[in-house]
């Protein structure tokens, strides 16, 4: 599954993928579990498994030094996922520098994009030929990325006149971080199994976002998403079973998922719906073995929802922010 909207209780679309924050330096940044490069006060503690392929990062391998080589194997590793979720269920092309990815079942922008490479520097003529894969297929020319790992690939698509959707902030949520949010009065959340369990989990999301009713296979789809490993969490009416919300962990990887695709109807916003079904995700996700769960966020009411859930925006306070950037060729 690709990054989905996330919609709160305002309306507003966003983007939505077991020990404690620990703090070891100056109160300059957040404490987060790893060092920033922007922020030489917060080390590597010790308190997180590092991946042996990882271990490589570490100055000299000592746990107590600065760690600019560990966020940037961070960053790469929630790229790594991106691409690893956006060919699930999805056509792909290699195309220069980018990996081209297409839904096979609709021309929703969301499921259709391509990632570059890290350190990608595309010629016009791949940025042509990218145009091109897309506009064959009826489907609009769009990407989503960690700006940072491929900084000249921006410049490169404006000049082929590609615009700006937004530039999300990146956050995340390791184990231990959770926080156990309230579910609302007369609301109870589940894991969703049955066929009308399943249909009511993207019936909520699909009336949360505007989009039609479900189609059989949409709810095909989440049915594969949860056999590859994927979580689903439904909130409904305890009394009589109406959907009032869902969300999703992707499938994992590398101990990563993203969270996305959290939906709340109009007739259940601004009851604390949101908030639960993000906490309930991660308590899943870190049970199933998950160690990194991320996600982007546009609005500041949905930071805020995240940021009480237990998630932390990277390079906060001063230091800057990696973001998630969503570009895309209008109409002509």
């Amino acid at each position: 599954m690709g990054i989905l909207p996330v919609l709160f209780s305002d309306g507003q679309d966003a983007r939505s993928t077991r020990r404690k924050k620990v703090f070891v330096g100056w109160a300059s940044c957040p404490s987060y579990f790893v060092g920033w490069a922007s922020c030489p006060s917060y080390f590597w503690t010790g308190k997180m498994p590092v991946p042996q392929e990882e271990k490589k990062f570490l100055w000299d391998g000592h746990p107590a030094r600065p760690n600019y080589f560990y966020q940037k194997s961070m960053e790469s590793r929630i790229q790594a996922y991106l691409r690893f979720a956006a060919s699930q269920q999805r056509d792909t092309e290699h195309i220069g520098p980018f990996l081209a990815t297409f839904s096979p079942h609709t021309t929703n922008p969301y499921l259709n994009y391509a990632i570059p490479e890290d350190g990608a520097t595309p010629s016009l003529a791949d940025v042509n030929a990218l145009i091109a894969a897309y506009s064959d297929r009826d489907r609009q020319p769009r990407l989503e990325y960690v700006t940072k790992l491929a900084p000249a690939v921006e410049e490169a698509l404006i000049s082929a006149g590609f615009t700006v959707e937004g530039r999300l902030p990146l956050m995340i949520c390791t184990p231990g971080s959770e926080k156990l949010l309230p579910i609302p009065p007369e609301i109870e959340l589940i894991l969703p199994v049955s066929d009308d369990e399943l249909l009511g989990t993207v019936a909520a999301q699909n009336e949360a976002y505007g989009e039609a009713a479900p189609s059989p296979e949409d709810v095909d789809s989440l049915r594969k998403t949860l056999a590859a490993g994927g979580i689903a969490v439904l909130a409904r009416v305890a009394a009589t079973g109406e959907p009032a919300g869902a969300g999703i962990c992707t499938p994992p990887q590398n101990q990563t998922t993203e969270i996305a695709g959290i939906g709340v109807p109009a007739a259940f916003r601004r009851r604390g719906i949101a908030g639960a079904l993000t906490a309930r995700l991660l308590r899943e996700a870190f049970d199933a073995g998950v160690t990194v769960a991320f996600l982007m966020t546009l609005h500041e009411q949905e930071f805020r929802v995240y940021t009480r859930a237990g998630f932390s925006a990277i390079g906060s306070e001063g230091c800057a922010n990696d973001e998630i950037l969503h570009i895309s060729l209008p109409p002509q």
